[in-house]
């Protein structure tokens, strides 16, 4: 560990903030870690988690109870401020840059010639400089007194304690100065490559990654639909055409999301409207998804006179608890609200949840009719065609041999 970089500030503590602070304090790290949820806030200090994360509550344990992790509601003077918040939309799918606005204003206080702050939410092009002329705008001499960069996080929820040391990271900041302090400071930790780069690169890097996924996952949710109207298996089509060599298609779902695939490639249109078509068309096309997915259980649901529908899965992708734009848990609740039925939800990796009470996999096979099947998660591998053969079955993931 550099002693340059000695204590760190980390602002949001959800599914990227939290394990980046508990992983820096198991290295060495003074981490003061930073919410305004104070639930949140206790349950850490508490040496507790409140996100589903594997891996992540020993790690937590391990941080909080070593001293080098604490949690607080408001921030502490630091040599580096990581910035981890939401950047949700808002209107049409306008990026919403409230949270990193207000994290600027809320370090800049505490700030001291040396410091390094970087950005780690995902962001449109130019937040970097945004975040850097609102410190400026403070009294702080952006660049040459105190040093700012953006790194996106690069991490796959169910896997993100692995990845935050072996994936490579991409470093732009908005000076050279910026750059090779703060790549400095990744390479204290990370084991894979910290590229270096200017912060709008960064930046377009980011949203191009999940711009990419997002396409691909498009052509396969498309081929669903197109082998779906042709009475053709789309899961026996994607196995075999993926047997090309140079083919690899991605598998289909209920829809597409995650703050980051559901989200980035809208940040490339808002800016680029005329320019971004194949983008936009990717997302129209996995937006659409879910209302595809109520046909089915439209037409499943009215051949039952008091129809009960077992939903299996309310998380955005399997084995987590996320339910940030999850279109699982927007079909579910669509369900609900055009009363198509009555619902039964089976999520394994929550507790409770506001809007269903929740079942078991035993209780939601046994007392359904139809059996929507929304979320590939390790529990529900286990169900067969033959076990669900007195049910009328959706599988929106192609799980159920």
């Amino acid at each position: 560990m550099d002693n340059k970089f000695k204590n760190i500030c980390v602002i949001g503590l959800g599914y990227i903030g939290l394990p980046t602070a508990s992983l820096l304090a198991t290295k060495g790290y003074k981490v003061h870690g930073v919410d305004v949820t104070p639930s949140v806030v206790k349950t850490i200090n508490d040496g507790k988690i409140h996100i589903v994360e594997p891996g992540l509550d020993i790690l937590v344990k391990s941080a909080v109870g070593s001293g080098n992790l604490k949690a607080g509601l408001e921030p502490e003077e630091a040599d580096v401020f990581i910035i981890a918040v939401p950047t949700p939309f808002i209107g049409d799918h306008e990026p919403d840059l409230t949270y990193v606005k207000q994290a600027a204003e809320a370090i800049s206080p505490y700030l001291k010639p040396g410091n390094v702050i970087i950005l780690e939410s995902t962001s449109p092009v130019g937040t970097t400089n945004q975040l850097a002329a609102i410190l400026e705008k403070n009294g702080h001499k952006a660049g040459e007194d105190i040093f700012i960069a953006y790194c996106p996080e690069r991490v796959l929820p169910g896997q993100i304690i692995v990845e935050l040391v072996q994936n490579d990271r991409i470093v732009g900041g908005i000076n050279d100065a910026s750059t090779k302090i703060t790549a400095e400071f990744y390479n204290t930790f990370v084991s894979g490559s910290v590229l270096e780069t200017t912060s709008k690169t960064a930046e377009m890097v980011k949203l191009t990654e999940n711009s990419y996924r997002d396409v691909n996952i498009a052509f396969a949710n498309e081929l669903s639909l197109i082998t779906d109207a042709n009475d053709i298996n789309v899961w026996d089509v994607i196995r075999l055409a993926n047997r090309h060599p140079r083919v690899n298609i991605l598998q289909p779902g209920p829809g597409v999301g995650g703050h980051c695939i559901a989200v980035d490639p809208w940040f490339i249109v808002s800016q680029n409207p005329e320019l971004a078509r194949i983008i936009r068309t990717a997302r129209e096309v996995n937006d659409s998804k879910p209302e595809w997915v109520l046909s089915k259980v439209r037409t499943y649901a009215s051949k039952f006179k008091n129809p009960v529908i077992g939903c299996l899965g309310l998380a955005f992708k399997a084995d987590v608890d996320d339910l940030r734009e999850s279109p699982s848990l927007g079909i579910v609740q669509k369900i609900q609200q055009e009363n198509i039925g009555k619902v039964i939800v089976c999520e394994p990796n929550l507790n409770s949840h506001d809007d269903f009470e929740l079942h078991s996999l035993e209780e939601t096979i046994q007392k359904s009719d139809v059996i929507l099947l929304l979320v590939d998660h390790k529990e529900f591998k286990v169900l067969t065609a033959l076990m669900l053969s007195e049910k009328l079955v959706i599988d929106t993931r192609g799980a159920i041999s």
